[in-house]
This record gives C-alpha cells, sequence and structure tokens, in this order.
C-alpha cells in the first residue's frame, strides 16, 4: 500500500531511528527567503504601508521646519520700518544700503554651501538668469517704495496697507500655479485680515496728509506679491543663499541708480547712522528676509503671504519692549486673532505631500 511504502522508506532512510525535528532557525533562514503563506502579502502591504508614513513624516517635519522658519523671518522684517524711520540717509539710499551691505555676507554664504550641497544647481542658462533677475527688480521697487512710504506716510499705515498682498497672492497662486485654496484657508485668512485691522486701526490714518505714502504702499504691497510668487518658484530650482546673493546684487543696483538720479546722500555720516543701515542689512535682509525665502520653498505661497500679516503684531511687541508702548485691550485681541487666523490658514496635513518640489 502507499502509506506502508511510505513508512517503511523513512525508517531505511533514517537507519530506524525516530526523525528529529528539525525547528527552523530565525537566524539560519534569511528573511527573504522565508515563505510567510497567507501572510507574505500583508507582510508587504504593512511595509509600504510603514514606509509611506516615513515619508510622510519627514515630509511634515519639512513643513513645521519651514513654518518655523517664515515666522521668524517675519519678525526680522518687521524690524526693518524702526529701521528706515530712524536712519539718517534718504529713502532709496537707505534702501540701498540694506541690499549693498548684505551682497558680501550672502555672497560668502553661497560661496560656502555650493560644494556641500551639490543638489542645487548654479544658474547656466539666459532663462535662469532672466527669472532670478526679475525676481531682484520686484523686490527692489518693493524696498524702494516701502522705504519712500515711510517719510510720508505712518509705520501703522504702511503695515496695514501691505496686509493686501495676500489677497493679491492667493488670487494669483490660483490663476497661474492652480494652487486650490477651501473655505478654511479663506477664513482664516479673513480672520488675520481682521485682526490686523484691530491691531494698527487705532494709530493708522489712511488718506488725507498720507495719501501719497499710502499709495506708495499699495504699490509697493502689489511688487512684494509679484516677489513671494516669483521666489517659491524659484526655491524649486535654486538654494535660499542664490536667490538671496542675485536680489541683493540686482536690487542694490536699481536703487543705487534711483538713489543718484535723486541726488540723495549716499553714505552716512555719523556711527549711529551706520549702525542703523548695517542692523537693517543684517537683521531684516540677511536673517529675515532669508529665513523667508528657506521656508517659502515647503509652504504654499498663498499661505506665506497669511503668515506674513504677524509681522504688526511683532512691531507692537517691539514698540512694547524698546519704547514701552503698552498694547491696548483691542491690540491684543487683534494679535490674538492673528494668530488664529494664522493656525486656521495653515497648510492642512492631507495635502503636505503635494508641496514636494
Amino acid at each position: 500500500m502507499p502509506l506502508a511504502a511510505g513508512i517503511s522508506s523513512s525508517s531505511r532512510h533514517y537507519s530506524r531511528k525516530p526523525a528529529p525535528l528539525k525547528h527552523a532557525s530565525h537566524a539560519e533562514t534569511p528573511l527573504s527567503s522565508r515563505s510567510w503563506g497567507p501572510y507574505k502579502d500583508a507582510m508587504t502591504l504593512s511595509e509600504q504601508v510603514g514606509a509611506g508614513a516615513a515619508r510622510i513624516g519627514v515630509r511634515l517635519g519639512a513643513v513645521r521646519l519651514a513654518l518655523l522658519a517664515l515666522l521668524l523671518g517675519a519678525f526680522g522684517t518687521s524690524l526693518s520700518g524702526i529701521f528706515v524711520k530712524l536712519s539718517e540717509l534718504p529713502p532709496t539710499a537707505t534702501g540701498f544700503h540694506r541690499l549693498f551691505l548684505s551682497a558680501p555676507v550672502l555672497w560668502l554664504w553661497l560661496r560656502w554651501e555650493r560644494p556641500r550641497l551639490p543638489e542645487y544647481r548654479a544658474p547656466s542658462s539666459w532663462r535662469d538668469y532672466f527669472h532670478l533677475t526679475l525676481a531682484g527688480s520686484c523686490y527692489g521697487i518693493n524696498t524702494a517704495l516701502w522705504c519712500w512710504c515711510m517719510k510720508f506716510t505712518s509705520v501703522a499705515n504702511g503695515q496695514l496697507i501691505v496686509s493686501i498682498s495676500p489677497i493679491c497672492v492667493a488670487l494669483a497662486a490660483f490663476i497661474f500655479f492652480g494652487e486650490r485654496m477651501g473655505a478654511v484657508f479663506f477664513l482664516g485668512l479673513a480672520m488675520t485680515l481682521a485682526g490686523v485691522a484691530l491691531l494698527m486701526g487705532q494709530s493708522s490714518t489712511l488718506g488725507g496728509g498720507h495719501l501719497l505714502g499710502d499709495l506708495l504702499a499699495v504699490t509697493g504691497a502689489f511688487f512684494w506679491s509679484l516677489y513671494l510668487l516669483a521666489i517659491q518658484r524659484l526655491r524649486r530650482r535654486f538654494s535660499t543663499a542664490t536667490i538671496m546673493t542675485w536680489t541683493a546684487v540686482v536690487s542694490s543696483i536699481l536703487l543705487l541708480a534711483g538713489s543718484a538720479a535723486a541726488g540723495e546722500q549716499l553714505v552716512p555720516t555719523t556711527l549711529a547712522g551706520w549702525a542703523v543701515v548695517l542692523g537693517l542689512a543684517l537683521v531684516s535682509q540677511v536673517a529675515g528676509q532669508s529665513l523667508i525665502t528657506y521656508g517659502i520653498r515647503q509652504l504654499p505661497v498663498s499661505f506665506t503671504a497669511v503668515a506674513l500679516l504677524i509681522q504688526p503684531f511683532y512691531a507692537a511687541l517691539v514698540a512694547w519692549a524698546t519704547l514701552g508702548e503698552a498694547p491696548t485691550l483691542m491690540q491684543l485681541i487683534g494679535g490674538i486673532i492673528i494668530l488664529g487666523g494664522i493656525v486656521l490658514a495653515r497648510p492642512q496635513r492631507t495635502g503636505a505631500p503635494r508641496l514636494c518640489a
């Protein structure tokens, strides 16, 4: 019979001794060669889900880091209005020193990073040079208009008017880049704008004697929106140092030409005057604007414009700390509403992978 034959054959093979029970050892059998039977597909799916979760976790960490850089950079740039007010130089000359004095520091940074970050390429085609020059020109015009508006209007007016830029940026991002903003984003934008109005409304007086300065601030907000849209795309190809160095060089050339054409004084005459323009260059440009440029790569440009509306809140805190100007209850409420609006408008987790550049 087949069963008996099988038993007899096994007995002869093992010399009539019971066959030892041999357990498979994990150390002896490689994981890739094991047969998991019905669990094989499940384990493969589990590994795929785990790898995907790890990638999303890394991505969300990058987004949080970018948001932190953006908020810290906004603090540095929020001080620019105070530096301009304190400067002994005319507006265009002040803006020139902001870019000119920052250029050597940014160039040294660029030279240091080139061999260490090979994933970012250097500009090599006429298209690269054109895009970088266009972005730098928008920033230079914005800087000149901002410095001039500070001479004809208040810091509060300037900050309040610049708050219209997120509307322009969101509209342009939707039309040209296809960024989709849901109802939650627009609710956060509305909250942030309302907070800015509460924070700055008591100290701002639009129109009247400030009309020229207000118009300059509106025009500057337009060019600032164009600059944000430009660098958000440029950051997908170039490093922060590359964009910032090109921005400083192109903008300083434009501002130098404008200042010379206006016959402005170019050199500070006192130590305090040099300290002001140096602080403007290092704090607002090298530190503040570089952090914003770094963060914008990982974030939607529409949200970036909203998050930068925290600048008036920073300015109020600095005035409180340095000048003893304690904020009123309405200003405190406005600041809280601004923070709430930024949190509400932040990129949602489901949209994080789409932000990969």
